[in-house]
């Protein structure tokens, strides 16, 4: 599960201005790739070992009856919901034991069944790891006197957070070598940065369990020293006032793992001293405290699915009492950007697809607002970047993405020209007012991620950095289509896709058909340099691009959540029918894959239309609706009442119930099918994917294989290494060559 629209926005806002993080992903992390074949060649078929000589695990069955709205379910698996203290005590309870007993046995069983197959394990392992620049470096930027960067060394995971004070010719200052920090620990994640306003202090936070629960250090970045100041059980992130030794930050509900209070910490005290400075009890909020780009104040923000609430602090003030932007509302978004005397609002008040306003710095309410972007029926206004003289605009509108440039002076406006037809673009680290250069980033499938600074005023364009595919990457060697389809109730559904030069389109064609579709998360089609090795033994790639995204802007999300999430999934399965029906491939050779809420996707067309698919990929699916969304002691849940809709409403529930995989499961056939998870998982435990495939191993009709992978160490997001997480891509992409009968 995720966070909505305005959390995606701010993230991206402190990500790149506030907790100087690298340019690199962590699936790309820098520059890559091998040997490209020439020419897309099905390769011969090989010896699969037959599943059924393997004995697959039977889970225990401990019938528990739930009630709810006159309606009884039996679950036969709830027994599997471990605490975090029974995860980590160190003798394991008889209950315990029979969950890890059960999750070692389906590991066991799926390590047999993939046995075959491990040579080509390691081949791709090899093949996508070998693409990944060993030594490589992000594109610098410049900070209150700083060019911050982050680079990578051969053969190690994990990345090394560097600045030079005043030119990139200076000596090198190493804020963080994170894999000397890495180096005792099976998980290992920095999960970001501040650095105080003198240049003299950084906080920076680490997760060592893989469940989003970070500790916050300081250290003194003139000296070395670590403080013995430690701030445990918070999100990881924070900002310093501007008096160099208060830090403000957010801590978790120890329970439910929901950012709760925000905390006042000043240096060389310890944390049960800190002040709290708020506290939101309503529990469908997100919440988490940042600095504005111009220094000037510390914000607290808070945001549900339908609600945003912003309170606000002169950073040279640490001591006086945050206020709130504007009174909290039932049904309003938005967010906020300072420059000099004045606030710029992105907001949906009166504006479904949000609309670009303005305020005194004095006056913040709502009622002192004025309209400087106005609202537009086809495009969506994503979030903007504010210079002294312009303004950067993120618009969304036809399933692309674009950035709108404003002249604050004379108003005359221009877009980044584009030179291809399906392609993602977005504005990177611009920390600086007094500029007239936007530095972006750009993708497609075919088109390595690329930074390029921008001259607004010239129209002008350098490109500074791209994505190296090691041995060599020809994007004239593939071919993207994009294209609508036609879905059952008549709305047209954007597709892309990408496959090799020569590829001859026909029922034999193994496709992988990809998506989300939750959140208003968009499925942008960003070059991934591991999916060459699938494009060049043959397949085609295909993202849907869903109802419950953005693409086609905030009514596309609206008509995929709530009451309206199934057409989620039936997009996603008109879309696997289009393909077919035109020949582009067959049910026999067609792959889906998902993660998340894209697994609960991947559970729903199961259930939905599992002839549509030979084979199905769940990466930590959430599967079981319905009884998460009623146990508000699971992180996530009460923030998700908007989003999948409140089961203790008899009317939520029984739509819920309607569609959720794990109550849904029947006997019957089933595809091929893939589930992996992480034992730490926070976002979706791990006992739903288990339970889930118990209950396929139950019920389903068929002989198809059906494996479960759960990393013992490891939570939602898989392991934390950079070469390391890739040994979860080359299963999934053995899984499908293996039933394609690809041997190499």
């Amino acid at each position: 599960m995720k966070f909505t629209l305005s959390i995606y926005t701010l993230v991206f806002f402190i990500f790149f201005t506030q907790c100087n993080l690298s340019n690199i992903t962590k699936t790309e992390n820098t520059d890559m790739k091998e040997n490209v074949e020439t020419t897309a060649v099905i390769e011969p078929l090989m010896e699969v070992k037959e599943p059924q000589k393997i004995e697959a695990p039977t889970a225990i069955k401990k019938d528990t009856i739930l009630e709810l709205h006159g309606d009884s379910r039996t679950d036969s698996y709830y027994w599997m919901r471990l605490s975090d203290e029974q995860k980590n005590a160190k003798e394991p309870d008889e209950q315990t034991q029979q969950v890890l007993d059960y999750l070692t046995a389906e590991n066991t069983y799926a390590k047999s069944i993939m046995e075959p197959t491990e040579a080509l394990q390691k081949k791709l392992f090899d093949e996508i790891v070998g693409r990944i620049k060993k030594e490589d470096e992000s594109v610098p930027y410049f900070k209150n006197g700083y060019w911050y960067y982050t680079r990578y060394e051969a053969k190690k995971e994990y990345p090394i957070y560097c600045r030079k004070k005043d030119s990139l010719d200076n000596e090198e200052e190493i804020l963080l070598e994170v894999n000397e920090m890495a180096a005792s620990h099976e998980y290992y994640r920095i999960g970001g940065f501040n650095i105080s306003l003198d240049n003299k202090l950084m906080a920076y936070s680490e997760d060592t369990v893989s469940r989003n629960i970070f500790t916050i250090y300081f250290k003194n970045l003139e000296t070395g020293e670590i403080y013995k100041d430690q701030l445990t059980n918070t999100t990881g992130s924070g900002a310093w006032a501007n008096d160099n030794k208060t830090f403000f930050y957010t801590s978790k509900n120890e329970t439910s793992l929901l950012s709760e209070k925000i905390w006042k910490h000043q240096l060389g005290s310890e944390q049960k001293d800190n002040e709290l400075i708020y506290h939101e009890k309503d529990p469908t909020f997100y919440m988490g405290v940042y600095k504005s780009k111009s220094d000037k104040y510390v914000i607290i923000w808070n945001s549900s699915t339908l609600v945003s609430d912003y309170h606000i602090l002169d950073a040279n003030t640490p001591d006086a009492k945050f206020k709130q932007f504007s009174p909290r509302e039932t049904k309003h978004e938005y967010s906020i950007d300072h420059f000099e005397d004045k606030f710029y609002i992105v907001t949906n008040w009166e504006a479904e697809n949000f609309r670009l306003m303005e305020t005194p710095e004095s006056a913040t309410s709502k009622d002192n607002w004025t309209e400087v972007i106005p609202h537009r029926e086809d495009v969506l206004l994503n979030y903007m970047v504010v210079f002294k003289d312009y303004l950067v605009i993120s618009e969304r509108g036809n399933a692309l993405t674009q950035l709108k440039v404003v002249d604050q002076k004379t108003k005359e406006e221009h877009y980044v020209e584009i030179p291809e037809e399906a392609y993602v673009i977005y504005a990177s680290s611009n920390p600086e007012f007094d500029s007239e250069t936007l530095r972006f980033g750009y993708s497609s499938l075919t088109t390595p991620n690329s930074i390029f600074d921008y001259h607004m005023k010239d129209k002008t364009r350098k490109l500074l950095k791209q994505q190296e595919v090691v041995g060599g990457h020809v994007p004239e060697d593939y071919v993207t289509e994009r294209f609508f389809i036609k879905a059952r109730d008549g709305v047209e559904v954007p597709m892309t896709l990408v496959y090799k030069k020569g590829l001859v389109k026909s029922a034999d064609t193994p496709t992988l058909l990809y998506s989300y579709g939750s959140y208003g998360s968009s499925t942008d089609p960003w070059f991934r340099s591991p999916q060459l090795s699938l494009l060049n033994r043959g397949f085609i790639y295909a993202i849907a691009h869903i109802r419950g995204g953005q693409e086609m802007g905030r009514q596309w999300y609206e008509n995929g959540k709530m009451l309206n999430k199934k057409n989620t999934f039936t997009d996603f399965v008109d879309c696997a029918k289009h393909l077919i029906k035109e020949n582009y491939t067959t049910a026999e050779h067609l792959y889906a894959a998902g993660g998340s809420a894209g697994g609960l996707l991947m559970g729903a067309v199961a259930n939905m239309s599992p002839e549509s698919f030979n084979g199905i990929i769940a990466d930590v699916p959430f599967v079981d609706v319905v009884s998460t969304m009623l146990d508000e002691t699971i992180p996530l849940t009460s923030n998700e009442f908007d989003e999948w809709g409140n089961p203790k409403n008899k009317e939520s529930y029984e739509y819920m119930l309607s569609y959720s995989p794990y109550d849904q499961v029947q006997a019957k056939n089933y595809p091929n099918m893939l589930v992996l998870t992480g034992l730490f998982d926070s976002q979706v435990q791990y006992w739903e994917p288990a339970k889930w495939v118990a209950k396929l191993r139950e019920l389903k009709t068929d002989d198809n294989l059906l494996l479960l992978s759960t990393n013992m160490e490891a939570g939602h997001g898989g392991a934390s290494g950079r070469f390391e997480y890739h040994k979860e891509t080359a299963l999934k992409y053995a899984f499908m060559l293996m039933l394609e009968g690809m041997e190499n």
